[in-house]
C-alpha cells in the first residue's frame, strides 16, 4: 500500500490500520512522515513500522526536479540526499521521484540530463538504495514508457531504474506495444491502480479507482510485466479523498480482496 492512499489518517495511524488489514509491505511518504516528525522522532517512525510487522519496500522521496535540466537541480539534490538517509533509516531499499515538470524542453535536453540521473543515482548508491525515475502522463519531459526506458539505458547507472505506474502507463501517450520494449531489471518498481471510464482529456491523478473497479486492462498489463521479467512489489497508490479519508482498515481490506482477485486473473 502506498501511504497516499490512506493520506488523511496520517502516519501512524495508516500503517497501524493497514496491519490490521494483513498488508505487511508498504511505501511510506515523506509528507506524511514530515507530520509525523514534528512531535516524534525517525526512531519511533522505524518502530511504527517493526511493531506492526511491516516492511517498507519503498520511499515516496517528495523531492522533483531531479530527472530534467533545470535551473533548481542542485537544490533539488541537496533534499533528495536528505530524503535517503531518512528512508535509509527506515530501512527502504529504495526510493523514487515522478517527472511532474510542465516546462518547455529540447531534443538536446536529453542528453544534458544524464549527467543530473546519474549524480541522483550516486547519492541514492551512498545509502546503498536504489532511486527509481516514474514516468508521469502530463510531464514535458518524461511521459512514456519509452522515454523512461530510453534514459535509463542512456543514464547505464546500476542504482537508476524505472518505476512502472499502471495508471500514467495506461492514460498517457504510452501504448500496450510498449510493454514488449521492456528488459529485465529495468521495471524496479511498480504502482498499481485502476482508471474510470471517462475520456482520456478528463483524466488526473483524482480519478484512479481501486484496483479492479475500473476500465484499465490491468490484468494484461501485469501478466506482460511478470513476462519481462519483474517480480517485485507492486504499490495501491489512490487520491480520491474517498479513498483518502477513509478508514485505513476497511480500505485495506477492499483494497487487499480486489487486487488479490486481480493477481490471481493476471497468473501472477
Amino acid at each position: 500500500m502506498h501511504q497516499f492512499s490512506s493520506a488523511g489518517a496520517g502516519y501512524r495511524k495508516s500503517l497501524e490500520g493497514w496491519a490490521r488489514a494483513g498488508i505487511r509491505q508498504v511505501e511510506p511518504a515523506a509528507e506524511l512522515l514530515d507530520d509525523f516528525l514534528k512531535t516524534e522522532t525517525l526512531a519511533s517512525a522505524k518502530r511504527v513500522l517493526t511493531d506492526n510487522g511491516l516492511t517498507i519496500v519503498s520511499g515516496a522521496a517528495g523531492v522533483t526536479g531531479l530527472w530534467e535540466p533545470n535551473a533548481d537541480f542542485g537544490k533539488n539534490l541537496a533534499a533528495f540526499q536528505r530524503r535517503c538517509g531518512q528512508f535509509a533509516e527506515l530501512g527502504a531499499p529504495l526510493v523514487y521521484s515522478p517527472c511532474a515538470t510542465a516546462a518547455k524542453f529540447t531534443a538536446e535536453d536529453y542528453a544534458r540530463c544524464l549527467p543530473n540521473i546519474r549524480r541522483t543515482a550516486e547519492v541514492a548508491r551512498q545509502f546503498q538504495m536504489k532511486v527509481a525515475a516514474e514516468f508521469v502522463r502530463s510531464s514535458t519531459f518524461l511521459a512514456s514508457l519509452p522515454t523512461a526506458l530510453r534514459l535509463h539505458r542512456e543514464a547505464a547507472h546500476p542504482n537508476f531504474g524505472i518505476l512502472f505506474d499502471c495508471y500514467h502507463f495506461w492514460s498517457g501517450p504510452s501504448k500496450m506495444e510498449d510493454l514488449e520494449l521492456i528488459r529485465p531489471g529495468e521495471i524496479i518498481h511498480a504502482h498499481l491502480n485502476d482508471t474510470q471510464e471517462l475520456p482520456r482529456e478528463l483524466l488526473d491523478l483524482r480519478t484512479r479507482v481501486i484496483p479492479g473497479d475500473g476500465v484499465a486492462p490491468l490484468a494484461k498489463i501485469l501478466g506482460k510485466l511478470a513476462e519481462k521479467g519483474y517480480a517485485g512489489p507492486i504499490s495501491v497508490e489512490l487520491f480520491l479523498p474517498q479513498f483518502q479519508q477513509a478508514d485505513p482498515f476497511a480500505l485495506a481490506q477492499e483494497i487487499r480482496g480486489k487486487a488479490e482477485g486481480l493477481l490471481r486473473q493476471a497468473g501472477v
